[in-house]
């Protein structure tokens, strides 16, 4: 059985991955400042609380602590201030941008060469006021973050970068999420129908959770090395209205460069499906 350290394993998304990974064989420890929900007694569940913004703590968390668990195959790294706004911003700059050197810098030097991460829908140009240069929108075009979380996100993917350069047998799989959601978040959707511009700042995306632990564990199992970025979303849009008329109306000025059909979503993941074998299938229209 192989073990993987996820960093952020008590937040939204990294409950739905510890769940989905051990569920498919992986022994998981979760590395938080907190523990999680789902297992709020810490000697329940492999769990060590850890503050990945001292180099010393994340060098230890990803080698040996005690008796709790000695090394890992594999790293899952969530942790973070999930979002802008939620601190100020020199304050999630700090966090973010310091816990993830600490965390990539720590699993070299305990030889973990396998690293799913997450990055951001927002290094595409979100919130979305100056529009993107064309849709569906990839991974093709170069970073725009708008806002110093994003900014963090960008700068991530280029540390990743040199990592790997340094490391030529490491992998690196950055996850460009949408808004991650769970079932009981779904019950809002439909009254984003009442003024799509509630939920324009994101093309109408989403991801729910599930999804979102499945990517994790194909970021995994991704064969070769090197690092790659891929944009994680549910299938659909949050919205009723079909994805060509909410092009139509609020984007009429932008290059189109496919169809799209249905509600199908704007963030596109044909890479994802393409090179991961993505494959999402829930949807927020099952549930409400």
């Amino acid at each position: 059985m192989a073990r993987v350290a996820v960093t952020g394993g008590s937040g939204k998304l990294g409950r739905a991955c510890v769940r989905d990974l051990v569920e498919h064989g992986w022994e998981v420890v979760n590395l938080d400042r907190r523990p999680s929900p789902d297992h709020p007694d810490p000697f329940s569940f492999p769990y060590s609380q850890v503050d990945f913004t001292d180099y010393g703590q994340a060098v230890e968390a990803l080698t040996r602590i005690d008796d709790r668990f000695d090394g890992f195959d594999a790293l899952v790294h969530l942790a973070a201030v999930p979002a802008p706004g939620l601190q100020p911003n020199s304050a999630v700059f700090r966090n973010n941008m310091l816990t993830s050197y600490n965390v990539f810098a720590a699993a070299r030097l305990a030889g973990i060469r396998n690293i799913v991460w997450a990055s951001s829908e927002t290094v595409l140009g979100l919130p979305f006021e100056t529009p993107p240069p064309y849709l569906p929108v990839d991974e093709e075009y170069a970073p725009r973050p708008e806002s110093t979380y994003s900014l963090v996100k960008t700068m991530e993917e280029t540390m990743v970068d040199q990592f790997c350069r340094w490391d030529p047998e490491l992998k690196a799989t950055g996850l460009r999420f949408s808004n991650v959601m769970y079932v009981e978040d779904y019950a809002q959707f439909p009254s984003f129908e009442a003024d799509p511009q509630l939920r324009r700042w994101n093309l109408w995306s989403y991801i729910d959770a599930r999804d979102g632990a499945l990517a994790v564990r194909r970021g995994l199992e991704r064969a070769g090395t090197g690092k790659e970025v891929f944009t994680i979303a549910s299938p659909d849009t949050v919205m009723s209205t079909p994805t060509a008329e909410l092009v139509a109306r609020h984007y009429p000025d932008l290059e189109l460069k496919r169809p799209v059909e249905g509600h199908e979503t704007l963030l596109s993941i044909d890479k994802a499906r393409r090179v991961l074998g993505y494959d999402p299938k829930h949807s927020w229209r099952d549930h409400v």
